[in-house]
């Protein structure tokens, strides 16, 4: 029988593994340190915040700087109210210098495996590391998703997943779809009507929730920590006025208002798109919502609505696949949609002492609830 090793044996004896040097891993390893736990963070890229560094030049955090950092360091004020990508980028590694945090990088994890009295962590160049407990922290953008659209190989222009879009200057002077209006796909298709692109079309299959970042100095986020207490059918009921109020009706620009309640598609996964733009890019028509793709035939894509168009370039803001089957699938710790069952301080009965941090995607802001989290999970592990 398989039992759990006492709080004592995982403080002396073996290490604590988090998997994934981002914002996740650290937060958890440096609460850990600050309980005396002796935490090993493994990273597979050669540096913290891998996917940070990769996202889009012009990204910044929805959320507030105040309400983003994590653990035991405050992000700077130099860095402003909406921190920047590199910013992100700088803070998360001096958060790991500054909590002396024990980092292994260049060491992919393929395998995390129970053991009579603890975990064994299988990964790259042989190893096979014994730890008292495992924190999962490989992110909630894992693996690009690009759609098995019916006769893509025959489009002739360029199709590219939008974690490989950097910046619109190979787009200037082009006719570029992007697909997909979650918080992505809205600002890459601001940022190409911003650049230079000569169209940008964006393909909606359903109508998002659009927010104001901001209103009157309060930001959306800290109405997002609200709305977590309370019932979903309020949060959807207040929403609908409130949308009225700050979002034009862009029904006739062909983005209507959606059905469906705010916070009931949050529980199904979709964020609010965050307004950085979208709104006067589509309502001046320099961004245009054209119905979701269904498929590619004769080098054109095909619209649900039937129309057949010929950009130049198509962007798939189509989302990530958290790819953790390979890694704990064997386990019994994943639902149908390949998510951990459990999260933060909990564990699964058939998996005590394996936690996941940053697989879920809240309305209060992802940092925050990396940093909630992480101070959870180490009360946790330190009994």
């Amino acid at each position: 029988m398989v039992t759990e090793p006492a709080p004592a044996a995982r403080t002396q004896d073996r290490p604590v593994y988090v998997i994934g040097g981002g914002p996740g891993g650290l937060a958890a390893a440096a609460a850990l340190r600050e309980r005396g736990v002796r935490a090993v963070i493994l990273e597979k890229s050669e540096h913290v915040g891998a996917s940070w560094r990769r996202h889009y030049d012009r990204l910044h955090l929805h959320t507030t700087r105040k309400l983003s950092g994590l653990p035991g360091l405050a992000i700077p004020r130099r860095f402003g109210r909406w921190v920047s990508r590199d910013d992100v980028v700088r803070y998360l590694e001096k958060y790991a210098e500054f909590h002396q945090l024990e980092i292994v990088t260049g060491v992919a994890v393929s395998r995390v495996e129970r053991t009579e009295d603890g975990w064994l962590v299988r990964a790259s160049g042989g190893r096979e590391l014994a730890a008292s407990a495992v924190v999962v922290a490989t992110g909630y953008n894992h693996t690009p998703r690009l759609p098995d659209w019916p006769g893509h190989p025959s489009y002739t222009g360029e199709l590219l997943h939008a974690g490989d879009y950097r910046n619109a200057k190979p787009y200037a002077g082009r006719d570029v779809l992007v697909v997909g209006v979650g918080n992505t796909g809205a600002e890459i298709a601001v940022d190409l009507a911003e650049g230079g692109a000569s169209r940008v079309r964006l393909a909606v299959r359903t109508a998002p929730h659009i927010v104001r970042r901001s209103t009157a100095g309060w930001p959306a986020q800290r109405t997002g920590i609200l709305c977590r207490r309370l019932p979903v059918a309020i949060v959807d009921r207040l929403a609908r006025p409130m949308a009225k109020l700050s979002v034009p009706d862009l029904t006739e620009q062909g983005l209507p208002r959606p059905t469906t309640g705010l916070y009931s598609r949050v529980r199904e996964g979709a964020i609010p798109v965050q307004d950085v733009g979208l709104i006067d890019a589509v309502r001046t028509g320099k961004v245009e919502p054209v119905a979701a793709v269904e498929s590619f035939e004769d080098g054109k894509v095909v619209l649900a609505d039937g129309t057949h168009i010929a950009p130049d370039a198509v962007i798939a803001a189509t989302g990530y696949r958290r790819a953790l089957e390979d890694l704990v699938g064997h386990l019994g710790v994943l639902d149908a949609r390949g998510r951990p069952t459990t999260h933060g301080r909990r564990t699964d009965p058939a998996a005590p002492g394996l936690y996941f941090t940053g697989y879920t995607n809240p309305i209060s802001g992802m940092f925050r609830e990396l940093a909630l989290d992480a101070r959870k999970i180490a009360k946790a592990i330190a009994g």
